[in-house]
């Protein structure tokens, strides 16, 4: 039986397929199992900090709803010599929906894990405001701005750790599950077709209308400028998530979870945001096969 197995779930780095997180949410808790700590890198810090605070449905609609467009347009250029896009659009729009936290008020354990560049070292943040924690641990390099967090400048956790284990070693938890979003696709992965579940479609037409109306409040259209940049990002997140593959190698070799879920990394490129429905059903999917069979 698997009812009321509780789980420590590490949720990895990996710009656009970390929404196949929200998949694996979805096994976990149709099956029975009790999430009680989120460790994450980048969207897997978003997607768990989104999910601690109860409001993952609303995230799911609004993230289904986005076309291409509302990608390009949620992005503020910075203009900087720190990094092109500044986050602020992109948090100000999680905030209204979501809310305002802060971590210790969660009702599970949560973890964010980004990077201290000027000391060369991770950073685990489990107390302070939610979105303070996830601007600091979805910061890319050379692409998002780096966030000033508790006296430290600070980016994306996966530079050093894309799949953050060690934060949940104290956990007194029945299982410790891991996703990966770095993976070589195996011989018998297979994507699923470009439509949504039921569960995801259930909403989106709201969320659309809502996308448009805050985006317009914000900008009042999408530059050409805009199109050549996000060339630019595709090259700086495909370089990037190189090296995070062989972190991700390694860090699993030393520290292996109970379960791991692997996310071929050819799933969709860095920045197709538009393809939600899709990798959510990839999460979920891969999960399944990655379970163990329930106990008789």
């Amino acid at each position: 039986m698997t009812a009321n197995k509780t789980v420590s779930l590490v949720l990895g780095s990996g710009a656009a397929r970390g929404l196949a997180h929200i998949g694996v949410i979805d096994w976990l808790e149709e099956h029975d199992y009790r999430i009680v700590s989120v460790a994450g890198a980048s969207m897997g810090a978003l997607v768990g900090g989104i999910y601690a605070a109860g409001k993952l449905d609303s995230y799911r609609n609004w993230v289904v709803a986005l076309d291409r467009s509302d990608v390009l347009r949620v992005l503020d250029l910075a203009f900087s010599s720190e990094g092109l896009i500044k986050g602020d659009r992109l948090i100000e729009t999680l905030k209204l929906m979501v809310g305002e936290h802060t971590i210790e008020e969660l009702p599970i354990t949560y973890t964010a894990v980004a990077t201290d560049l000027a000391r060369q070292r991770e950073v685990w943040l489990t107390e302070g405001p939610l979105f303070d924690a996830i601007r600091a641990s979805i910061a890319i390099p050379t692409i998002f701005t780096p966030h000033t967090c508790k006296g430290m400048k600070l980016l994306d956790g996966g530079m050093l750790n894309p799949v953050p284990i060690a934060p949940t070693f104290k956990d007194m938890t029945d299982l410790t599950i891991a996703v990966n979003l770095n993976a070589s696709r195996s011989k018998t992965d297979t994507l699923p077709a470009r439509k949504s579940r039921r569960k995801d479609a259930e909403g989106t037409e709201g969320y659309r209308k809502y996308i448009k109306e805050f985006l317009d409040h914000f900008q009042n259209g999408v530059t050409m400028q805009h199109k050549s940049e996000l060339g630019l990002l595709e090259l700086l997140g495909s370089s990037f998530e190189t090296m995070q593959a062989a972190i991700s190698s390694a860090k699993l070799a030393s520290y292996p979870p109970d379960v791991l879920i692997n996310i071929p990394r050819d799933a969709c490129k860095a920045y197709e945001f538009d393809r939600a429905a899709e990798l959510i059903e990839l999460g979920y999917q891969m999960t399944g096969k990655a379970m163990p069979a329930p106990e008789s």
